[in-house]
């Protein structure tokens, strides 16, 4: 007798309705943590790279001031491509990366292979490829900053603007801080 009984109330739990909205919103907790688990790896396992920027002042009606990132490293020589590899619109590609004398990363390679890129490699895909020219998408296109401050970020000569980035082991990148003259103007920095 105590068998059923158990066996009763294994199965009056599986059929109780707060059973099954408590798996539920488990379930939606866990799509809305993995993004953000994701930006927390690259965030905390990343090497960080100063990229110099181009930047253009929208809105967002949600979030509010952001401004567009137009990374110089967005059209690159087309020399840079490993000998031997051709790139065509859609690729998936890796930019190597080195630090110049100004802190600035300079890209040195681009290549489908990770391993060949060498260590420190941003992610990307080829939007277009000329002649002369190969423009990549990073998806670093965007940073958010203070209401009411895009503006003057937009007025500002493009020289005095940095970004800093994390980049993964595997080329994933985010948006980390805005410099403006070497400070920091703005962090996205979850910690």
């Amino acid at each position: 007798m105590a068998k059923s009984s158990d066996e009763t109330a294994v199965r009056s739990l599986w059929q109780s309705p707060w059973l099954k909205w408590g798996i539920l919103a488990l379930i939606q907790l866990a799509l809305i943590a993995i993004p953000l688990a994701d930006r927390l790896n690259v965030q905390m396992t990343g090497t960080e790279v100063t990229l110099e920027v181009r930047p253009i002042d929208p809105r967002d009606l949600l979030r509010g001031d952001y401004v567009i990132i137009n990374l110089a490293i967005t059209r690159l020589d087309a020399g840079l491509a490993k000998s031997g590899e051709t790139l065509s619109s859609g690729d998936k590609i890796y930019v190597a990366m080195d630090p110049d004398g100004d802190g600035l990363s300079q890209p040195t390679l681009i290549t489908a292979n990770r391993s060949a890129a060498g260590p420190l490699a941003i992610a990307g895909i080829v939007r277009s490829v000329s002649d002369a020219t190969v423009v990549v998408d990073y998806d670093l296109d965007a940073f958010y900053v203070p209401e009411g401050t895009g503006l003057e970020i937009e007025r500002m000569d493009s020289s005095r603007i940095r970004l800093v980035a994390r980049v993964a082991d595997d080329g994933r990148s985010l948006p980390v801080r805005l410099l403006v003259d070497g400070q920091p103007f703005k962090s996205e920095q979850a910690f």
